[in-house]
């Protein structure tokens, strides 16, 4: 890995951890990896912070976002989520708004943002960091899932703008009402992700382009990102309001305990509409 041996760890324990190199990259982490780097409350607690913490440093110019182990981000902890039982609406109020919180802030962050994808990027998570970097290297065998509505709920992290924004309103339709498994190629394909890479070479091209953001003029970037997000951004954080409420409503039937319980034992769900 081409990662630069000087650096300053800024948070270097937890579910998320962020040091900042001597090349001007932040480097943020999402460290679960026994659980797919899967978002509970604590992981999203602890990315709000790590976004937080370089959107006040000055000396980050460009933001690499990578996931350890397996998985970039496999989603919502979904036996996390089973295990709330009918208390359930009310911890993704939470969770939702955290995640909501993360993708408003990287999209306004003055430097530019490099997802690195292995393995699946997937669910609100997964896909609502893929949606809101402003880059995304995807390994050649990465795969990327909706999934929300598998588990009878619904997009959230702003997907519901930015993935429309990205690939188009016919095909977001068909990722996250049908949940079909986007191959890498695919993805680069109809614009979800920026390039596709060797696995084995995915970190060195990831932080490759980050130092190449970070060598950039940063005024220039920071002000190319705004206007490029400018319309999308306000779409956005419009739309994340009604994502939490319908996200909390639906958590609270039964049939979004189906359908995680379906995850788990890895069979079709059974839904009844209620």
């Amino acid at each position: 890995m081409s990662e630069s041996s000087a650096f300053e760890v800024l948070m270097g324990e937890g579910p998320a951890l962020l040091t900042l190199h001597a090349d001007g990259v932040a480097h943020i982490r999402l460290n679960r990896p026994d659980a797919a780097n899967g978002l509970n409350v604590e992981l999203l607690k602890s990315l709000h912070e790590v976004v937080t913490r370089v959107h006040g440093d000055g000396r980050a110019r460009a933001v690499l976002i990578t996931g350890e182990g397996k998985n970039f981000c496999a989603g919502g902890d979904v036996h996390t989520f089973l295990s709330k039982g009918e208390a359930l609406p009310d911890y993704i109020r939470v969770a939702t708004s955290y995640l909501q919180q993360v993708a408003a802030l990287l999209i306004r962050l003055n430097p530019p943002v490099v997802s690195a994808v292995q393995g699946f990027a997937a669910g609100g998570g997964g896909m609502g960091l893929v949606c809101s970097s402003d880059f995304v290297i995807a390994g050649e065998s990465s795969k990327f899932l909706g999934g929300a509505t598998r588990v009878a709920m619904v997009p959230d992290a702003g997907v519901s703008v930015t993935l429309t924004q990205l690939v188009g309103f016919r095909r977001a339709m068909e990722i996250l009402m049908l949940n079909p498994v986007i191959t890498a190629g695919e993805a680069r394909e109809m614009g979800l992700i920026t390039r596709v890479v060797p696995d084995a070479s995915l970190l060195d091209e990831a932080w490759s382009l980050a130092r190449q953001l970070a060598a950039g003029a940063p005024a220039a970037l920071a002000n190319t990102k705004r206007l490029l997000w400018s319309g999308i951004g306000r779409g956005v954080e419009a739309a994340m309001p009604e994502e939490n409420q319908a996200q909390a409503v639906l958590s609270g039937m039964a049939d979004a305990r189906e359908g995680l319980a379906a995850v788990i034992e890895k069979r079709q769900p059974r839904f009844t509409g209620r």
